[in-house]
């Protein structure tokens, strides 16, 4: 059982490059009881590419989120701004 949600979504745009990309994370159980880190990426608004990891501990997904959340926040990617009303 997982103890609180896992979820991220950031993006990393650049006009000038015409980049506009975008990578979500979640911890989540699965139907045997092990706890699976999946993580989807790609240009924004298509399908993109999608990876599971598989863990026995909790711990050590969560270990794995917050790495990877570090490399991406280094790389320029931020939570999507809102829409202006």
């Amino acid at each position: 059982m997982i103890s609180q949600p896992y979820r991220l979504y950031v993006e990393r745009s650049d006009p000038s490059r015409n980049m506009a990309r975008y990578y979500a994370m979640s911890i989540e159980p699965n139907l045997f009881g092990d706890i699976c880190l999946l993580r989807k990426w790609g240009r924004i608004g298509t399908r993109g590419q999608m990876m599971v990891h598989h863990f026995c501990q909790e711990e050590e997904a969560v270990r794995l989120f917050l790495d990877l959340l570090r490399q991406k926040r280094k790389r320029g990617y931020r939570p999507r701004a809102s829409l202006p009303k």
